[in-house]
């Protein structure tokens, strides 16, 4: 009979939490999952899920407009936020019953409350239940970074944006990265106002230069401004209930909601990690390649470490986690060539290196490219062009990126990936023969 409780207590029931509980439990381990909100964490009640039921409902804006060129009459629609809103919302509680009935469906016992390591084989509940493990593995993610200033209270972040009572007629995103990008496409769909703000004039950062720069471009060319070099100073909340936003370089403007978009932050403080010897990097936690970090008995994976903050290398690391502890198949988990997508309105997706990034490791390198309108959008008489662009190695034509900017982008891109990850040249793609007529055909007919 083990000496402890579980042989696996897991805190916090995300994407990682989950895969790691439910896998552990299924190779015969005795697992336990706190968590202190809903069992799916961010991806699934406030992060990609919903966020990309929003995106498809922005989506429609356009449908509707292009669908008169195409013969159908179609009058003017009115966009209705509660219907939307309710029914993503509806669809985060399906995905959290579905999760909960996995892992017990596994056997796994689920505690929701809060969980704080108190030992290097012990965590205390809330409740103030002190429970015992072998094996403790920390899965809290992350949670939005929101700067400090005057009035920063006044503002939301994308854990409450999918809350709002009302949608608002302009809003202010602070930041340059995925999310405020993306959010700045649903709003502007919607009819909102648009401004981002963005202390740099780079959105985007990490994303091959050309397809950042074709994004920025569309989008002011929709309507969202962007104001560069900025640095807040204060909100003020006026007597309205709109809000006055200061900013170095710029004039004041007013807006009806403010949405910090400014990174995000691992979940680690109050955990009780640093008092029993866990080494942190910046807030994240310093983990090996088996996710164990510097106290043996404790593990981590997903973006509680410090590593790649995406749901699906969450996922990986969970199952690597589970198999090697407790399945027999010890395995690493590979963090070469991940791709990434932008739901922007169009969507990035890209993998591997960028231009930038190819010349200054490799040295030796061709680029191709395709910029070109979709057939769509050209009858729907939209100017907005797709860029596909194709990173080799001038030496060996081996492809080391592959960067998209265009309708179902990230659609495509998920398969021509798989050729990425398996080294094939330039040759390999020109020698497959076209999928006429598709915008994916493009990737086989770069020059």
């Amino acid at each position: 009979m083990s000496d402890y409780d579980f042989d696996l207590f897991v805190i916090g029931a995300g994407s990682g939490g989950t895969r790691a509980s439910r896998m552990s439990a299924a190779y015969g381990a005795k697992v336990a999952v706190s968590e202190e909100y809903r069992v799916g964490g961010t991806c699934v009640i406030r992060g990609c899920v919903p966020k990309k039921l929003l995106i498809f409902g922005a989506h429609f804006a356009e449908d509707l407009k292009d669908a008169r060129r195409f013969g159908w009459d179609v009058p003017d629609c009115r966009f209705d936020w509660p219907t939307l809103r309710d029914n993503v919302l509806a669809d985060v509680d399906r995905l959290n019953g579905l999760y909960t009935q996995g892992l017990e469906n596994n056997g796994v016992e689920i505690l929701l409350d809060r969980a704080t390591v108190t030992a290097p084989n012990e965590v205390t509940l809330g409740s103030g239940r002190k429970v015992t493990a072998k094996t403790i593995l920390i899965a809290t993610g992350a949670h939005p970074h929101v700067p400090t200033f005057p009035g920063s209270e006044h503002g939301i972040t994308s854990n409450e944006v999918f809350h709002l009572e009302t949608l608002p007629k302009r809003v202010l995103i602070a930041g340059g990265g995925y999310i405020a990008n993306e959010f700045a496409g649903i709003f502007n769909e919607f009819g909102s106002k648009v401004t981002l703000v963005n202390r740099t004039d780079v959105i985007l950062r990490g994303y091959d230069a050309q397809v950042r720069d074709r994004l920025l471009q569309i989008s002011m060319t929709k309507g969202i401004e962007f104001r560069f070099f900025a640095e807040f100073e204060k909100i003020e909340k006026q007597a309205d209930g709109s809000l006055l936003v200061s900013m170095s370089g710029h004039d004041p403007i007013e807006v009806d909601c403010v949405l910090f978009a400014t990174g995000r932050v691992p979940n680690t403080e109050g955990l009780g990690l640093e008092a029993v010897g866990v080494e942190l990097d910046k807030g994240a936690i310093k983990v090996d390649s088996d996710n164990r970090s510097s106290v043996p008995s404790i593990y981590a994976v997903g973006d509680v470490t410090n590593r790649v903050q995406l749901t699906p290398v969450a996922i990986r690391e969970g199952q690597a986690f589970a198999d090697t502890l407790f399945g027999g198949k010890p395995h690493q988990v590979d963090y070469h060539c991940i791709p990434s997508a932008v739901f922007s309105h169009p969507p990035i997706a890209a993998v591997g290196m960028t231009e930038g990034e190819a010349r200054n490791k490799l040295g030796s390198v061709k680029v191709y490219t395709s910029d070109f309108r979709a057939m769509k959008n050209v009858l729907a008489g939209r100017h907005e062009r797709a860029l596909y662009k194709m990173i080799c190695d001038g030496v060996t034509g081996r492809v080391v990126g592959l960067h998209m900017i265009g309708p179902d982008a990230p659609e495509i891109l998920q398969a021509a990936a798989v050729a990425v990850k398996a080294g094939l040249t330039k040759d390999a793609f020109d020698a497959t023969v076209a999928l006429h007529p598709t915008m994916a055909e493009e990737l086989v007919l770069l020059k």
